[in-house]
């Protein structure tokens, strides 16, 4: 710095050095812009399998991580929200979270894997603390609320910084990726949209599981409030008429929707396509008794879809044409997410359940193994090297549980300090740690142990 100040030479030299390196960034920038204003081509990557980008890890909802889970865990922190949290925690890939709540002024948050500070807080509308959200390669974060009384799907940088907002009928309880790197929305009121990543804009048509009013039967017919039913998403219940998250065959187009439409006597599993620049159903099956609240999962080859019903039964379905293959009755209603590993074991979950896995033999399933001594507060989730975790009722309290896939066995046990209740959800990040949330708004980090 001295030589800068007394040196004429070298100070003049320093100057045309800096004016010729910003002019260098400026050109730079200009390009990036004029690119991105002058070519369709989108490309952020999604980075599937890096962290924990959907609710149930990725777009077929399979609660399973390609991470070497670690057979032994420590807590690496914990923090209140400050209020209650529904949904499980997303992870980027370089370790960044995502989590709704209804907290006025701060509805969703991000917060840093490795010491817990808080990146950013948003203000959306209440309705998001019961809309899933996902995050891509960029780690950019979508996920939907009912701002103002009005729907919509919501894009945010990693800073936290608005990047679109598209409206939609209802509240999106489920976004996931489609497999031409698309945002697919899916509201409680069962509007299907195909969103850019990008920019927000429709890629093909609206279409309306419910189906559509005539307007001249109905004149006056306003559409219900953006957060009607969500409430009873949770559950499964009729005035939440599409409570779950869809599973999407990225490879097929095909995804999976559960919906219980104003008047029938039970839920169907609807298969739609997105295609050839539209949104079409292929098939639909009458089959959920008493509504469902487990969002589909679907199997390693996409050719079978599995369901759980509140008439406590776990169902797999032919992707192909709805058939159903077999029916598993249980002993609780399934609810949340159903892990379902590359080689077939079926793992459901359910907060008046036990841990249980289960064997996809083609048109019978066979039970693995049980434990009944573990009394489920959570999703399980199994990841690669034959590791899973759970949450589980311990006494008073509530512990992480790591098991050994192959056998059920428990590996490790860790305290959630003060922890009370049941979790959301299970995640996995890229480094193997493993992250719950409570309902009651406190969230836990676990990390592998060396």
């Amino acid at each position: 710095m001295q030589q800068v100040r007394s040196g004429g030479v070298l100070a003049s030299s320093v100057r045309r050095s800096s004016r010729t390196r910003l002019l260098a960034a400026l050109v730079a920038v200009g390009a990036v812009a004029l690119t991105g204003c002058g070519t369709d081509v989108d490309d952020i990557a999604v980075g599937p399998g890096k962290g924990w980008p959907a609710a149930h890890h990725d777009a077929r909802n399979d609660g399973s991580s390609p991470i070497a889970g670690a057979k032994k865990v420590a807590l690496s922190w914990s923090r209140p929200i400050g209020g209650p949290i529904a949904q499980p925690v997303t992870i980027g890939p370089d370790g960044q979270m995502f989590l709704t709540t209804n907290l006025p002024g701060c509805t969703i948050f991000s917060f840093q894997m490795a010491t817990g500070r808080k990146r950013f807080c948003n203000e959306l509308g209440p309705g998001a603390i019961s809309a899933a959200s996902s995050v891509d390669g960029a780690t950019n974060v979508y996920v939907g609320d009912d701002r103002g009384n009005v729907g919509g799907v919501n894009a945010f940088n990693y800073l936290g910084q608005p990047r679109w907002r598209t409206s939609v009928a209802g509240t999106p309880v489920s976004v996931q990726f489609t497999g031409d790197g698309n945002l697919l929305s899916v509201t409680q009121t069962g509007q299907v949209d195909v969103l850019s990543r990008q920019t927000g804009e429709r890629v093909v048509p609206s279409m309306q599981l419910l189906g559509q009013p005539d307007p001249l039967d109905h004149p006056n017919l306003t559409w219900p409030a953006a957060g009607q039913g969500l409430a009873e998403c949770l559950s499964g219940e009729p005035q939440c008429p599409v409570a779950n998250i869809s599973a999407v065959d990225a490879a097929s187009g095909r995804f999976f929707v559960t919906v219980w439409k104003p008047g029938d006597p039970v839920a169907t599993l609807v298969a739609l396509r997105y295609a050839d620049k539209k949104i079409q159903q292929d098939w639909s099956a009458a089959m959920l008794s008493g509504g469902s609240a487990t969002s589909p999962s679907l199997s390693a080859d996409g050719k079978t879809v599995y369901v759980g019903d509140n008439s406590k039964r776990l169902i797999a379905v032919d992707t192909a044409d709805g058939r159903t293959k077999w029916v598993r009755p249980l002993e609780w209603a399934p609810r949340g997410g159903i892990s379902v590993s590359t080689d077939g074991l079926i793992i459901p979950s359910g907060d008046d359940g036990y841990l249980l896995a289960l064997r996809d033999t083609g048109d019978t399933v066979e039970t693995v193994w049980e434990r009944k001594d573990l009394d489920l507060r959570g999703t399980p989730v199994q990841t690669a090297g034959g590791t899973g975790y759970t949450t589980a009722a311990i006494g008073e309290g509530l512990n992480l549980i790591t098991f050994d896939i192959k056998t059920g066995a428990t590996i490790d046990s860790d305290v959630l300090p003060g922890a009370r209740g049941s979790t959301t959800g299970t995640s996995i990040g890229a480094k193997g740690e493993v992250v719950v949330a409570t309902r009651i708004g406190e969230l836990f980090v676990f990390k592998p142990e060396r």
